[in-house]
């Protein structure tokens, strides 16, 4: 297990430099994860300390169990499967569930990654041991680690976690980078309960990334920042992601031009609620899209 923020306590005066630099960027980085929280009231997530004996949270199955552990695994989707049945009233397909839980496990990460980077400039490599999930409800635990990327203006940009490079391109590599490097293993492990193959499993990475900055900039009432942001960060095909963000911009009423794109990949909520498919579902049509988003405001 990499270190967290409590293990790294030390009494006053006698940890070394490098402790108290380490420490200091997972206290930033904890800082920036409550900014990212606070803002997206759809984001079920909290800091974790995992050397605090009090934190229930701190023992719960992390992402690299998720991965790795066929056990954890299974339970992590019959857990998905329970949470359905109980909303909806009947049980769901094992893909169905499976889906439902990549799809919800990919935004939560992918969003603690890229509102750092929306809000701060700045990319955290969040490998999956740093996450905890709790298999009953499906929320996850954020262990803030230490290594990131920045740009040369970053606070922190002298510590020696930081990975520093020249320009916003470059940073916006980093964040597509470290969220593949994520969440690779987890497709690998879960793709055969999903039933779907390579292209459409990372339409669906692709689509939780994009859609997490899109949320962001709503929750901040900054739509068009935030698309201008997330089309900048997957203009198009950049390998493993099979597609762009691709916004595209719906016409109603009164002149109002509301932006909306069309998934890569597929999470199945259609095949739970078949009347209402997601608003971006290429189930959707336009029509469909534009009344949903001038009736709901």
């Amino acid at each position: 297990m990499g270190k967290g923020p409590g293990a790294w306590a030390a009494t006053a005066g006698t940890a070394g430099t490098a402790e108290r630099d380490a420490f200091g960027v997972a206290s930033s980085l904890a800082g920036t994860y409550r900014r990212v929280i606070a803002a997206c009231d759809a984001l079920d997530a909290r800091i974790v300390d995992p050397g605090s004996m009090d934190d229930p949270a701190a023992l719960l199955p992390d992402g690299a169990e998720l991965a790795c552990a066929p056990g954890v695994l299974d339970a992590f989707l019959d857990a998905s499967a329970a949470r359905i049945g109980a909303c909806h009233g009947r049980a769901p397909r094992r893909d169905v569930a499976a889906s439902r839980v990549l799809h919800d496990y990919l935004w939560s990460v992918s969003l603690l990654m890229s509102g750092a980077w929306y809000l701060e400039r700045r990319v955290p490599r969040i490998a999956p041991r740093d996450v905890r999930v709790d298999l009953t409800t499906g929320a996850i635990g954020i262990v803030p680690g230490q290594d990131f990327a920045c740009l040369p203006d970053d606070p922190m940009a002298g510590s020696p976690e930081a990975h520093v490079v020249g320009h916003e391109e470059a940073l916006r590599a980093e964040l597509r980078a470290a969220v593949v490097d994520h969440v690779r293993p987890l497709l690998a492990a879960i793709g055969p309960s999903v039933r779907r193959g390579p292209r459409a499993l990372w339409g669906m990475v692709a689509d939780d990334l994009i859609s997490g900055v899109w949320y962001l900039g709503r929750a901040l009432d900054q739509e068009e920042r935030a698309v201008r942001a997330a089309t900048e960060l997957l203009p198009t095909a950049i390998a493993p992601f099979p597609g762009g963000a691709d916004f595209r911009r719906l016409a109603g009423r009164e002149g109002r031009r509301y932006p909306t794109r069309t998934r890569l990949g597929c999470c199945l909520y259609y095949a739970i609620e078949p009347d209402r498919a997601c608003l971006t579902c290429p189930r959707t049509c336009d029509a469909e899209r534009l009344r949903r988003l001038e009736d709901e405001g």
